[in-house]
Formats: structure tokens, C-alpha cells, sequence
């Protein structure tokens, strides 16, 4: 396969090996810590979960990403990025140790939710950290282009695997905050063998070259702020892709409604226990990861035949039809049917507004843009979980929360259809 015969290549480099495990160790760490947090919000016996505290959790894993990304450039370009990777992986196994500890000893959640903010917040810089090390690594621009492309999916797959080990682990122990616990520690352990890997590269091998002048911090911030409201304004002028980022971001505020929606019902109405709840979310975060794969494989058959903007047309028309006869039941198996579906449906549509951004806007602006792409589609989750926090019943059935997204569905299949006509 072509794909295994490239990894092979890169997998030669040396330094592009220790960045690669450095990158696989972090992300899966990830995975774990996001899990471990996930769950006992969600699934702990000791509490009483709400949509509001999943939309608390939510806002948590999401937003430092949306707010600190457009500035982690500015803050990363001034240290060695081989130090970044190893204080701040190392800083993070502090930070969950902090975390595993908070939840034995039972704080108030405002506290928990601190120390949860401060691991991903500092995994905002981490990950450009290893995005911005990538070409020092790699001896050719072919060779780049490869490993800009096997990079983050192995990351992704990493992340992945992390969570279906804190899921396996939690799933073993008993329902106590004591197993929440371990499942925070194993997190810690794992962003604590990251950092002690990052060791294996020399200082200065990631850069950034320390030739390079610099402008002040506080003249780089407002520029950066400049930067993206010229990108916004460049937006405006180019309605293809202004047009599939708001369909886009509309889809993933769908989706975040709906995962608010199953993680209730996994939680209060489909099982009798916890960790029949925590066994059942499982199966449906599987079942949307393979949509997510599902979608990567199909798109560019359906793009080449119904075009970038009849594909999400296609994809929003079939979740308006999909969504409430898959979900008013409320029962496990349409459910589960139906987050296979909606992980082909977003996934398909956020690769085509991908797609549509960079062929459509002007190279000088698309780093801009891509990062004002980042902030609406967390948002957009995050927004998604705080309306359902409002519209939920503690069980997680509402006729009138399934029926509202599938009006929204439909309104974006017509407005895509008549931009399309257009």
C-alpha cells in the first residue's frame, strides 16, 4: 500500500522517528485524559449528571484550543520548541496528577474543572509545537508533504487508542471515584513519558532559529489580532467558502447537540448502571469513528460526482430525513445506527469545506482563516451542548431538541441547494 511504503520512508529519519513517538505518546495521553474526564463527569455513581455539566466538560476539552490557537504561534516562535515539548508534556503530568488527586478527595467542580482547563490548555501549545518542529525533521519537500499527511492521522489514531484504553481500564475497576482516578493517573504517566522522550533531540534541532529577529510580544499579539480581522474581511469577499464554513459550522452544532443527547441517554435511560451506560457510549463513539472513516474513504467518490457543494447538500438533506426517524425512538440500536450516519455526514462535510477554504481563498490568508475555521467549528460544539443544556430533560428525551435539528438540517440542504443555483 501506498501509504505503509511512505511511513516506511520517513520512518528512516531518525529525528522525524523521535518527533513521531513524542507525537504518538502526547496525543494518546489525550485520549486518555479526555475519556478519564468525560466519564466521571458523565458515568461517576457520586454524582448527578446534568447536560449543564457535560456542556462545563465540553467547554473545558474545547475552548482553549478555539482561543489560545490563533496566538500559540506568536508565544511558540519565541522558545525552543524542543523545550516546549518536554516542559510541556511534563507540565501536563503534573497538572493530571493534580487532577487524579482532586478527584479522590471530592472538591467543589470548579475546581476540578481548573485543573482539567489548565491540561488543555497548555495542549494547545504542544500540539503547534510539534506541527512547527515537522520540517526540521524531514530532509526533502516531498518527504514533508508525506509526513504532514501520516503525522496527525497517526496522532489521531493515537488519541483514539488512548480513549478506548481509559474505556477498557474504566470498565474493568469499579464505579469509584478511586478507578476515575487511576484512569487520570494513566494520562499523567503517558504525557510524562512524552516529555522524557522529547530528550532524544538535541536542543536545538526543532528551532526556531535563534537568527531570526523578532518583534515584541505585545506588537505580535495585535498584529495577530489584525491578521485575523483581515482574514474575516477576506472571508466576506469570497462567498464559496464564507458559504460551506457557515453550513459547516451549522452541521457541527447539530452534532453537538446530538452528543449531549446520546451521552444522557447512555446515562439515565438505556442502562441500569453505570457501567452498562459507559459500555453503551463506547459502542456509539465506535460506531461515529468509523463514520469518520467511512467519510474519508467515500468523499472524493461523491465529490467528483455531485460537486463540492451537491455533496453537502446531499449529506445535510439525508440528516434532516436520518436524524429524527433514526432518533425519536430513543431506543440503543437506531441510536447507534444513527451515530454511524452523522459521523459520514459531518466528517463528509467538514473534508469538502476543507476542500473549498483552500481552493477558494487566497494562499496569503488561508493560515488566518483556517484559524478563524478552528474557533466556529469548537464553538459551534460547545455552543451546541449549552442549548441542549437548556432544552434536555435529565433523561435525555426531547422530541422537540431532535425535531429543531432536523429543521436546521433541512435549512442548510436549501440554502446550500440555492447557493449551489446560484
Amino acid at each position: 500500500m501506498p501509504v505503509v511504503r511512505d511511513l516506511r520512508v520517513l520512518l528512516h529519519l531518525r529525528d522525524f522517528r523521535h518527533l513521531l513517538a513524542v507525537r504518538l505518546l502526547s496525543q494518546a495521553a489525550d485520549g486518555v485524559y479526555q475519556v478519564a474526564l468525560a466519564t466521571h463527569v458523565v458515568f461517576s455513581p457520586e454524582k448527578q449528571t446534568s447536560p449543564a455539566a457535560i456542556a462545563s466538560a465540553m467547554a473545558v476539552l474545547l475552548l482553549p484550543y478555539s482561543l489560545l490557537g490563533p496566538f500559540a504561534g506568536v508565544l511558540l516562535d519565541r522558545f525552543s520548541r524542543r523545550q516546549v515539548l518536554l516542559y510541556g508534556n511534563l507540565m501536563r503530568a503534573a497538572l493530571a496528577t493534580g487532577t487524579a488527586l482532586l478527584v479522590v478527595v471530592h472538591v467543589p467542580d470548579w475546581l476540578f474543572y481548573a485543573s482539567a482547563l489548565s491540561v488543555t490548555a497548555v495542549n494547545r501549545f504542544v500540539l503547534a509545537g510539534l506541527s512547527a518542529a515537522l520540517p526540521r525533521v524531514v530532509d526533502s519537500p516531498e518527504r514533508l508533504v508525506m509526513a504532514n499527511s501520516l503525522s496527525p492521522t497517526a496522532g489521531t489514531l493515537a488519541a483514539t487508542a488512548g480513549g478506548g484504553l481509559a474505556f477498557a481500564v474504566r470498565l474493568a475497576g469499579s464505579d469509584s471515584a478511586t478507578t476515575d482516578a487511576g484512569v487520570v493517573l494513566l494520562g499523567a504517566a503517558l504525557y510524562l513519558c512524552a516529555g522524557l522522550c522529547a530528550l532524544r533531540m538535541p536542543i536545538g534541532l526543532l528551532g526556531p532559529d535563534a537568527a531570526v529577529s523578532r518583534t515584541r510580544l505585545r506588537t505580535a499579539l495585535t498584529l495577530t489580532l489584525r491578521g485575523l480581522a483581515a482574514g474575516l474581511r477576506h472571508l466576506a469577499e469570497r462567498r464559496l467558502a464564507a458559504g460551506a464554513l457557515a453550513a459547516m459550522t451549522l452541521m457541527r452544532f447539530c452534532y453537538g447537540a446530538l452528543t449531549v443527547t446520546l451521552l444522557m441517554l447512555c446515562r439515565y435511560a438505556w442502562a441500569d448502571n453505570e457501567a452498562e451506560g459507559l459500555a453503551l457510549l463506547g459502542y456509539a463513539v465506535a460506531a461515529s469513528g468509523a463514520g469518520f472513516l467511512t467519510a474519508a474513504l467515500i468523499t472524493p467518490w461523491a465529490v467528483s460526482r455531485l460537486g463540492r457543494l451537491g455533496w453537502m447538500t446531499f449529506c445535510a438533506a439525508a440528516a434532516a430525513v436520518l436524524e429524527p426517524a433514526l432518533g425519536l425512538p430513543f431506543a440503543p440500536a437506531p441510536m447507534l445506527v444513527a451515530a454511524f450516519i452523522l459521523g459520514i455526514i459531518t466528517q463528509s462535510a467538514k473534508i469538502t469545506t476543507d476542500t473549498v477554504i483552500q481552493s477558494s481563498v487566497d494562499d496569503a490568508f488561508r493560515g488566518r482563516i483556517f484559524s478563524l475555521y478552528d474557533v466556529a467549528f469548537n464553538v459551534a460544539f460547545v455552543g451546541a451542548a449549552a442549548v441542549a443544556a437548556l432544552m434536555l430533560p435529565p433523561d435525555g428525551r426531547s422530541s422537540v431538541l431532535i425535531l429543531t435539528i432536523a429543521v436546521i438540517y433541512a435549512a442548510i440542504a436549501a440554502a446550500m441547494a440555492a447557493f449551489r443555483r446560484r
